[in-house]
C-alpha cells in the first residue's frame, strides 16, 4: 500500500501533522520508535496551552492520540532507518518493514542531552526538568539550580530571575560560551549566581529529587546542594541522520520554508527536528498543521 501521508514522529507536531492530514481525507501512517507523546508526554503539568487552564503530559498526549486514531490514523511502532525518493515516491526503510508515500513529514523531535547518571531518568518530570519554559513557574518563588554555561542556559537562568528569588547556574569550566549580549545581562543580574568549575556526580532522591552531589574539579571537593529542582540545559540532540542522504542539516537539525518544506518536493519537517528558535508544545503543533496542509497541496499536484 502506497500512503498519502507518512509522518516519522508521535509527539505533537506529528500527531497533529496526521490529525491535519486525515482531517484532508489522505491515508496516514505514524512512525514512532518509542512512545507515542514524545518529551511533553514527561511533563507533570502543562499550563500554557490555550483553553487548558492544567493537564499532565501524559494525559494531553493520550487525547491526541486518540482523536488520531478515531480518525483513522495507522501507526507502527518502528524505528525509521533510511529514506529515499524516485520520482514522486518516498521510500521509507525502518527496522522491520519498508514503506511507500506521497508525501513524508518528518517530526521525530529531539532528545534532551542528559547527564548520563544513575536516578536522571527516574527523576526527570519529578524535580529535574530540561524546559525552563515548560517547568520553570512551577518553582516560582523558589531557589533554582541550573546546570550550563551556553546561549540555552543563559536564556534559561534570565527567565528563571524574572520570578524566583535565587538562581545557582552551575558551570563545568571556568567560563561561559554563549552570545556577549546574553553573558553580559546574566552577569548583571543581581539574583543570579554562577558557580564554575562544579561537575555533577550524584543525583540523590527516590519519588522527587531532594538533592545533588558536585565536585569541584579544581580542588575535588565535593559539594552538596539540598534542593527539589534541577534544570539541565546542556544542549539538543536531533536524530536526523535517516535524512542526511536527501537534505543538508545545519547542525543536524532540518532546515524548511515557512510551509514546512524541505529543499526536496513533498518531504516537509515540523517540530523541535526542524531549525527554528522556538521550541513549545504550541509550536510544534503549530509547524505540524502547516506541514499536513502544505503536504495536502503538494499531493493534489500529483498526478494519480
Amino acid at each position: 500500500m502506497k500512503y498519502d501521508i507518512i509522518v516519522v514522529g508521535g509527539g505533537p507536531a506529528g500527531m497533529t501533522a496526521a490529525l491535519y492530514g486525515l482531517r484532508g481525507g489522505k491515508s496516514v501512517l505514524i512512525l514512532e520508535k518509542e512512545a507515542f507523546g514524545g518529551q511533553i508526554a514527561t511533563s507533570p503539568r502543562l499550563e500554557n496551552y490555550p483553553t487548558i487552564m492544567s493537564i499532565s503530559g501524559s494525559e494531553w498526549s493520550d487525547k491526541l492520540f486518540e482523536q488520531i486514531t478515531e480518525l483513522g490514523a495507522e501507526f507502527e511502532l518502528e524505528d525509521v532507518q533510511e529514506v529515499t525518493k524516485s520520482e514522486d515516491t518516498f521510500h521509507i526503510k525502518t527496522n522491520y518493514n519498508e514503506y511507500d508515500a506521497k508525501t513524508v513529514i518528518i517530526a521525530n523531535g529531539v532528545k534532551p542531552r542528559k547527564m548520563g547518571l544513575p536516578n536522571e531518568d527516574d527523576l526527570t518530570g519529578k524535580g529535574i526538568s530540561y524546559c525552563a519554559v515548560c517547568d520553570g513557574p512551577f518553582y516560582k518563588g523558589k531557589e533554582i539550580y541550573l546546570i550550563g554555561d551556553a546561549n540555552t542556559a543563559l536564556q534559561y537562568a534570565l527567565l528563571l530571575s524574572s520570578y524566583c528569588p535565587k538562581i545557582h547556574m552551575i558551570t563545568l569550566f571556568d567560563k561561559l560560551f554563549g552570545d556577549q549580549i546574553l553573558i553580559n545581562r546574566v552577569l548583571q543580574t543581581e539574583n543570579i549566581d554562577i558557580r564554575h568549575n562544579l561537575s555533577l556526580q550524584k543525583i540523590n532522591g527516590y519519588d522527587k529529587l531532594e538533592s545533588v552531589e558536585f565536585k569541584d574539579t579544581q580542588t575535588g571537593e565535593v559539594v552538596k546542594f539540598e534542593t527539589d529542582n534541577l534544570f539541565i540545559a546542556i544542549g539538543q540532540i536531533p536524530q536526523n541522520e535517516p535524512f542526511e542522504n536527501l537534505i543538508q542539516l545545519d547542525h543536524g537539525f532540518i532546515v524548511t520554508d515557512e510551509s514546512m518544506e524541505t529543499e526536496v518536493k513533498g518531504l516537509f519537517a515540523a517540530g523541535d527536528t526542524r531549525k527554528k528558535e522556538n521550541k513549545q508544545v504550541i509550536t510544534a503543533c503549530n509547524d505540524g498543521a502547516v506541514a499536513a496542509l502544505n503536504a495536502i497541496k503538494y499531493i493534489n499536484t500529483l498526478k494519480d
